[in-house]
């Protein structure tokens, strides 16, 4: 028998980045499934070739060579993404571009407060450099010790300190980008002013790769503060919540960094799944608040600051008791509680996610009403409620019935719970997406729910970029 003629693409693509670092099914001892699966493992594709490139230069010049053959190109991280917008479909036709092996920090510059890194530079250890440096990067999530800063920009990530420094976004101040036709863009700069023309830097951020390959980027560092404190909040309702964080905004000012809200159940999840945690007064409350301040005086400042503002807050019934964190391994406890639902939720089994932001002063109507819908929907839902209050992005997860299967629950009721929840979030001057991205998952419901005029526009800037369709082909847009 014949053996099959070599792929002349694949050929060329081992001649850039060298044989090693093109892995195809070719070979029966290479396992490419930590490419093709997402992390949730609830869908899988088929590469034609997982590529590493080393550098800029080679990533320019394996993407001039999938245009030439009109080969999609689908960009990857950590693969930590939660929307489905960084594996291959099942053709088998598309590339994977893993970008870890650009993992490189390459400057800090103490006087104009940025650092520079590669795209694959997995967050954490941004943030050590930045720490090593006598420096701040506030970007903090759950996957940090894995995601990587390229997977950030491209979905304008949050993370738990958006009330503070904002969206992924807000934290850029430059970008190396490859074109659809494999040219460079020198944009890292890191200038905070440049008024010469298009915002091409916010446009390539969270377009998830459909309009170019991130490769490096120069980002934002801040001052350490000289004291940062934690403290957890028992409160009698969303609307206390809600009190409670006008309040922290008011007394704790540009020093509250985060403020996460947690439902009973939720820390029940984690109680469950995780008991050596222990969940502080989640048995007592409907919600649970995670509050932090970084202050810039002292630690004495900060906590007097807290006490004072959480003495306020019990006056006015919106808390009903308090811990505060007495050192940072408290602290770090703490904040690994709040991390753990998300895994607590895969222990428990299947379930349906939603990552929506809401404005602040409509969540408790709307977390209420739509609560209501969904247990009329399907009696014995189990919802887990939990997010980043202080920006207005609520992780509303749907958990099937107790005792129920959880892969029968989402074949079953996934379309519909997502109709409802999204037409919620339509009725309130909401967003379906706030940071995970659309991706694959939402790609079909985005129409639906986005502006008409704004959904022509972003095709135009598509056709114009990508007019082959060639980078992240079926996300974000169809």
């Amino acid at each position: 028998m014949t053996p099959p003629l070599p792929h002349p693409l694949l050929e060329q693509l081992r001649q850039i980045c060298g044989p090693a670092n093109v892995l195809t099914h070719e070979d029966p001892a290479t396992d490419l499934s930590p490419w093709e699966q997402d992390w949730r493992k609830r869908v899988s594709g088929r590469a034609l070739a997982v590529v590493r490139p080393g550098d800029t230069a080679q990533v320019a010049a394996v993407v001039k060579a999938c245009a030439a053959f009109q080969t999609p190109i689908v960009p990857q991280g950590g693969n930590t993404g939660l929307v489905v917008g960084g594996i291959p479909d099942k053709s088998g036709q598309q590339i994977v571009l893993s970008m870890t092996r650009m993992n490189a920090v390459r400057a800090i510059d103490p006087a104009n407060l940025t650092i520079t890194v590669e795209a694959g530079c997995v967050l954490q250890n941004l943030q050590t450099a930045a720490e090593n440096a006598g420096f701040l990067f506030p970007l903090s999530l759950g996957a940090e010790g894995s995601c990587t800063i390229g997977g950030n920009l491209g979905t304008n990530a949050g993370g738990t300190q958006v009330v503070r420094y904002g969206n992924t976004r807000e934290l850029c101040l430059g970008l190396e980008v490859v074109t659809a036709q494999g040219e460079i863009w020198h944009g890292l700069s890191g200038l905070r002013k440049d008024n010469t023309g298009y915002d091409l830097r916010n446009l390539m951020i969270g377009s998830e790769g459909t309009l170019g390959i991130i490769t490096a980027a120069t980002m934002k560092l801040y001052p350490q503060p000289a004291a940062q404190l934690t403290a957890w909040a028992a409160v009698p309702s969303m609307e206390a919540a809600v009190e409670l964080l006008g309040l922290a905004h008011q007394r704790l000012g540009p020093g509250l960094t985060g403020f996460e809200v947690m439902g009973q159940f939720a820390l029940g999840l984690v109680d469950k799944h995780y008991p050596h945690l222990r969940v502080p007064l989640w048995q007592s409350t409907p919600w649970c608040v995670l509050l932090e301040n970084s202050d810039s005086e002292s630690e004495q400042h900060a906590r007097a600051q807290f006490e004072a503002l959480l003495e306020t807050a019990m006056e006015q019934g919106w808390v009903s008791d308090a811990v505060v964190a007495e050192n940072l391994t408290q602290a770090k406890g703490l904040w690994h509680i709040r991390e753990s639902i998300t895994l607590a939720q895969v222990q428990e089994g299947q379930n349906i996610k939603h990552d929506i932001s809401i404005p602040v002063s409509r969540i408790p109507t709307f977390v209420a009403e739509t609560d209501a819908l969904l247990a009329l929907e399907v009696p014995g839902v189990r919802l887990v409620d939990f997010g980043h209050l202080g920006d207005g992005n609520l992780h509303y997860n749907v958990q099937a019935p107790e005792g129920s299967d959880g892969k029968e629950f989402v074949r079953a009721f996934e379309d519909k719970i997502n109709t409802l929840v999204f037409d919620q979030v339509q009725r309130f001057g909401g967003s379906i997406s706030a940071e995970h991205g659309v991706g694959e998952q939402k790609v079909n419901k985005l129409p639906l729910y986005k502006d008409p005029t704004a959904l022509a526009m972003m095709r135009s800037v598509k056709q114009a970029l990508d007019p082959h369709n060639i980078l992240n082909p079926g996300r974000v847009l169809i």
